[in-house]
């Protein structure tokens, strides 16, 4: 094979892990154990070192914080009644220094009471002195186990907020890094964002990412494209609507602004709503409220706007196609996405990681990908951006026959227009018309990011017409959320 091949694995992609359940024993812990008695310190030191547990010792609350500071532990066994430092004051400072770290209090019997108060303060459990050996050390596992899974849950977090937010923004490029770094800035507010970009280069990917940077990240992203709907519809499906409210309306239903309360509201294409619905739009901008259809009851609502067009909405104002008073409620902050031929050093990158999601979603052998194959994909000129990108590799790794993609193996309207050879590679086969206009009809979608009007308009076909060609092709689209992945 001429030239180098690019494997999947020279850019990994971390998966999340595996939580491990609580009946699992956890592995060797660090544990600091406080006491000023030093009989104490010594038969809990040797308790613990037998179970395969680490030890660190102190003798008074002053140390034992001292410690904390140098020290992460994973539990801390601390006696309540201390001189000058107290158990209590131990456990204050382990929240702050090691907040991860589970707390279990030696007590008294006189001291029961104080001891419950500490477990209102955060402490895990206590144990009443003199203690059973097997007593002690079931209050350990149980402290180190729920460690473990607070950990475990914590990581977990942190991966899916990667997936939501930065993590899902391929991309080294300094346009990239420029929509990272504006993110970073509106995310932690509630600023109404405009995203602008052509179709397909993940404008509602930066939108879960400013969702998952946010202080809303743990409540609701709701999507919808506005230019998928008739003006009806998305009428209803917005604000929702009551009962009897027109024909259908069958039971009273809530609308999209309503599930996503408290959370955020993404409204992809937002410049191909109409007149009707802009003004409605508006409306809840200004007084933070909707009115169900059918319905004078106003309904207050949290929720934070981001909204996307692939159009310029200056440009429409001026075409008298969008409100001016709506624009300026809506990009009180632009995010402009940069398309795919504007970012070409991201192309590799990409391309691993699409490659990474191919072979896991369809069960294939890893492939590599020929010098040749990389050389077309970096030719190209990618009029759909990342998501035809996306479509392309998922095609070639369902095609491919050999352990190595070529050109050949990618769609043909990227052989039409990339200009590298397929060395190494099988002529195309001939193709029947009807295999033809398939393949015609896919090229068309890929090539406008799978928006089926403007496809139908290319097609010189109708839609309904474009709709009945996808059934009878078995062509499905991607299977994704929103038009604008």
């Amino acid at each position: 094979m001429a030239g180098t091949a690019w494997r999947l694995a020279d850019t990994p992609v971390e998966l999340p892990g595996r939580v491990r359940g609580p009946s699992q024993s956890p592995t060797m812990a660090s544990i600091l154990v406080v006491d000023n008695e030093h009989s104490v310190r010594m038969t809990l030191a040797m308790l613990l070192k037998g179970q395969g547990h680490q030890v660190l010792e102190a003798a008074d609350g002053r140390v034992a914080i001292d410690k904390l500071r140098e020290e992460p532990v994973s539990l801390i066994i601390t006696d309540l009644k201390m001189a000058e430092v107290s158990g209590l004051d131990v456990l204050r400072e382990a929240k702050v220094l090691r907040p991860e770290a589970g707390v279990i209090l030696l007590t008294g019997h006189g001291t029961i009471e104080s001891a419950v108060e500490a477990m209102r303060l955060g402490a895990f459990d206590y144990v009443t002195k003199p203690f059973e050996s097997s007593e002690l050390l079931h209050r350990v596992r149980n402290a180190l186990n729920h460690h473990q899974l607070v950990n475990e849950v914590r990581l977990l977090r942190q991966q899916i907020r990667e997936q939501r937010g930065f993590g899902a923004l391929v991309g080294r490029s300094p346009q990239m890094v420029r929509v990272a770094e504006m993110i970073s800035r509106v995310a932690p507010t509630d600023t109404t964002i405009l995203i602008e970009g052509e179709s397909g280069t993940g404008k509602e990917l930066v939108a879960r990412a400013i969702h998952g940077e946010s202080p809303r990240a743990d409540r609701p992203f709701v999507a919808i494209n506005c230019g998928a709907l008739p003006e009806t519809l998305l009428e209803s499906e917005m604000f929702g609507h009551v009962k009897g409210a027109f024909t259908g309306a069958t039971a009273t239903k809530k609308g999209l602004f309503e599930e996503a309360d408290r959370g955020t509201l993404f409204l992809d294409e937002i410049g191909d709503t109409s007149t009707a619905i802009q003004i409605k739009l508006l409306r809840v901008l200004q007084e933070r409220e909707i009115r169900r259809v059918g319905s004078n009851a106003p309904i207050k609502i949290d929720v934070r706007i981001l909204a996307a067009s692939h159009r310029s909405l200056e440009e429409l104002v001026k075409e008298g196609r969008f409100r001016e008073d709506l624009l300026y409620r809506l990009n009180v902050v632009t995010i402009p996405v940069p398309p795919l031929r504007e970012r070409r050093e991201d192309i590799p990158l990409l391309a691993a990681h699409f490659l990474e999601g191919a072979v896991k979603r369809l069960g294939k052998p890893v492939p590599t990908l020929s010098q040749e194959a990389m050389n077309l994909l970096l030719e190209y000129p990618w009029p759909g951006n990342v998501r035809q990108l996306e479509n392309a590799i998922e095609r070639a790794v369902l095609l491919a026959t050999r352990e190595t993609i070529f050109p050949g193996d990618f769609p043909p309207s990227l052989l039409r227009t990339g200009s590298a050879g397929e060395q190494g590679a099988p002529p195309p086969k001939l193709l029947r018309l009807e295999d033809m206009e398939r393949e015609h009809i896919l090229s068309t979608l890929d090539d406008l990011g799978w928006n089926q009007a403007r496809a139908a308009e290319a097609l010189g076909i109708g839609r309904n017409t474009l709709w009945r060609k996808l059934k009878e092709y078995g062509i499905q689209p991607p299977d994704r959320q929103g038009d604008d992945p």
